[in-house]
């Protein structure tokens, strides 16, 4: 075998003499070459590591950026059918149901059901996947409500031809024989001199005019009933479907506790007993416990003009007589 020679500095010819190599030389030789190229190996990994992706790398970036996408497009087409429903949920409210005069839904039907997120949390992309669930949560919770609505409406209008005719829709006094004196809103009280909401209309008329009954219905108060206070001797149709109306300060009643009566009988005649200041009739609409503006039902016997003259009339802001 050939024998192995290394070169070493000798300090005292100073000059470089050849020498052979032992075993111990010869290892150390090696363990050097290899210790360098495990260094230089693993400086070019970590290089490579942090510079350059692997395929796979690569290929799970592209899955990431196309679910981003997808995503992205998901939350978009979220918001379009948001603004579908929103509209369906104004129909709802401002047309489907003021025709049948049901109350709104409540929005508090319309908020999602509190859900844990906790088991989303953790990732990059938490936050994003987060807000498109709560997004979807709260648009199936819409789309269940306005479902549940949509039912109600069905219903309600497989009873419209009764609820028409038990709807309060005419004046309780004949147009001809009366005057709106007061409306209904903030107004001064002639007896207990201080304002205050005056939740009717009052209809000034000579005493003994008929007062008629402004839908069908069935009558619950006749004469002085219990918790009538200021009104006198009045008259209270439950009309059904939510509807009740008030028929105050009567001479007397022509009905009696129980009875069933059609739109336009006779239920009282105008007179002027409990708190009242003069002969006339006041008259309220209450709808789903709720005292409304009773001249948004005059619609049934009264042209367009008159009803402008009528809304007018009620909006003026007087003295009340009760």
């Amino acid at each position: 075998m050939k024998k192995k020679y290394i070169y070493r500095f000798n300090p005292h010819t100073l000059s470089y003499e050849k020498v052979e190599a032992t075993l111990m030389d010869r290892l150390k030789k090696i363990s050097s070459t290899v210790l360098l190229g495990v260094v230089l190996g693993v400086i070019f990994a970590v290089v490579a590591f942090n510079v350059f992706d692997s395929p796979k790398e690569r290929m799970l970036e592209g899955d990431v950026a196309q679910y981003r996408r997808a995503l992205a497009q998901l939350n978009q087409s979220v918001a379009r059918c948001n603004k579908v429903l929103a509209d369906l949920e104004d129909r709802d409210s401002a047309v489907y149901r003021t025709i049948f005069g049901a109350a709104p839904v409540k929005e508090s039907k319309r908020q999602p059901v509190a859900q844990d997120y906790s088991k989303l949390e953790g990732r990059a992309s938490s936050r994003m996947i987060i807000d498109t669930k709560l997004r979807i949560d709260s648009l199936e919770q819409r789309l269940y409500a306005q479902s549940v609505s949509l039912d109600e409406i069905f219903k309600m209008a497989g009873t419209k031809e009764q609820r028409m005719k038990t709807m309060p829709a005419i004046m309780p006094v004949k147009k001809n024989q009366c005057k709106i004196v007061s409306g209904y809103g903030m107004r001064y009280h002639p007896i207990l001199h201080y304002r205050r909401m005056h939740t009717g209309i009052d209809l000034t008329a000579a005493c003994g005019t008929p007062v008629y009954a402004t839908g069908d219905g069935v009558v619950k108060v006749a004469g002085r009933g219990a918790n009538m206070g200021g009104y006198g001797v009045a008259v209270v149709i439950n009309h059904g479907f939510g509807f009740q109306t008030l028929y105050g300060h009567l001479l007397e009643v022509k009905v009696a506790q129980g009875q069933r009566v059609k739109r336009g009988d006779v239920i009282g005649l105008v007179g002027r007993s409990g708190l009242s200041s003069g002969y006339h009739l006041h008259y309220e609409v209450i709808q789903n416990g709720n005292k409304v503006n009773p001249v948004y039902f005059f619609f049934n016997d009264l042209s367009p003009e008159e009803y402008d003259e009528v809304l007018e009339a009620a909006m003026f802001e007087n003295q009340c007589l009760s």
